[in-house]
């Protein structure tokens, strides 16, 4: 079953750390978002395998939004 891995906050996708088909282990920081001049990591919720990726560094991302699909 996936997991969508959404932003908890509005900001700007600075970094993206993982790509399809990585295996990532709870708590893995996935992407890491800017806002406000602050560093915030996104982080695996759960053990699975990168399914895709539906943002891009320097997308801009609301709270809320899919960054990453785990399975």
């Amino acid at each position: 079953m996936a997991t969508n891995v959404a932003a908890h906050i509005t900001g700007t996708v600075w970094k993206i750390e993982c790509k399809p088909g990585d295996a990532v282990e709870e708590g893995q920081v996935l992407v890491i978002l800017e806002s406000m001049k602050m560093e915030m990591p996104i982080e695996a919720p759960e053990k699975g395998t990168v399914k895709s990726i539906a943002v891009a560094e320097g997308q801009a991302v609301e709270e809320g939004a899919t960054v990453v699909v785990i399975e």
